[in-house]
């Protein structure tokens, strides 16, 4: 029996509209969309097991010349990479997880304490200064950075790892407002209930908001881990000397040395950079899922 156009089709088991597109067509453009974003990482693991002389060919070719090599050439620019003499990435690992954790720490601690501020308590002018804490979020660090040096200057951090890791003692505006959205998913029902049994502000903090925002707070702390992990910018203006360096400085002193850039080992230094943030996120990610798109009260 033929359909007239634009008919909806049922099917037979559910009475639901039949999908115009079927399963395997939906996972034939999701892997197309994925094979986009990631082809960078994919160039870049294919470049870091190429010999030197094959990195700059104009020939397009995923694999070396001679692919039986490739653990030969994986070992070699991987281990050159990791033990540079000039460029000391043990040392600006080590640089990179203490700033990492201090930030991540100060992030967690006060954007916490500050959403809580905005989500429970009630006091005059808290939505105007809710608004000004996301209008910060407009200003480009660029236009902060000649004010921000001038006063690390004035402390004496400059040269130091604190002007990276005190501000995040002091709030984050998107870890604020994302951790003040999920607290006010969180029926007040349960801080009334609270208070009868004696609990104040800081006891409802610790013992219902925090509990109940496990994955909310895990993926504000994630989100800040990377962006601290991937900061180009704050250590090339704060740091002076090159035992502070962290990786993202480690990376940009290889490219630049000695007049001239051996490109695949420069893409083992990538790939052992990025490498850890890919392992955290695919260790959290469920908890990482479930902070994005569940609501506060567990059912």
């Amino acid at each position: 029996m033929k359909r007239a156009p634009g008919e909806t089709v049922l099917t037979k088991r559910t009475g639901r509209p039949r999908a115009p597109f079927s399963r395997a067509a939906l996972y034939a453009m999701l892997i197309l969309v994925s094979l986009v974003f990631a082809a960078p990482l994919i160039w870049m693991v294919s470049t870091s097991l190429k010999p030197a002389e094959e990195t700059l060919s104009t020939e397009l070719r995923l694999l070396p010349s001679e692919p039986a090599k490739i653990p030969e050439y994986a070992v070699r620019h991987y281990t050159e990479a990791w033990t540079d003499p000039i460029v000391d990435f043990p040392l600006y690992l080590r640089n990179t997880l203490i700033v990492a954790a201090l930030s991540v720490s100060g992030v967690v601690v006060s954007s916490t304490i500050a959403a809580y501020g905005f989500a429970r308590l009630r006091f005059r002018g808290r939505k105007i200064c809710f608004v000004v804490v996301l209008a910060t979020m407009m200003i480009p660090f660029p236009v902060l950075m000649a004010p921000l040096y001038v006063i690390f200057k004035e402390l004496g951090w400059i040269g130091s790892f604190r002007p990276l890791w005190v501000p995040a003692w002091f709030g984050h505006a998107f870890s604020i407002f994302l951790l003040r959205q999920y607290f006010m998913t969180i029926p007040k029902e349960l801080d009334e209930a609270a208070r009868i049994d004696g609990c104040g502000h800081i006891g409802i903090f610790t013992r219902i908001i925090l509990p109940l925002s496990r994955p909310a707070i895990a993926v504000v702390a994630l989100f800040y881990f990377i962006f601290v992990w991937n900061d180009f910018l704050g250590p090339l203006i704060f740091l002076q000397h090159r035992d502070q360096f962290t990786l993202a400085l480690g990376l940009q002193a290889y490219q630049s040395q000695a007049g001239a850039t051996s490109w695949n080992l420069l893409m083992a230094a990538s790939v052992m950079v990025i490498l850890p943030v890919l392992v955290l996120f695919f260790l959290t990610q469920r908890t990482f899922v479930e902070g994005i798109a569940t609501q506060g009260l567990k059912e």
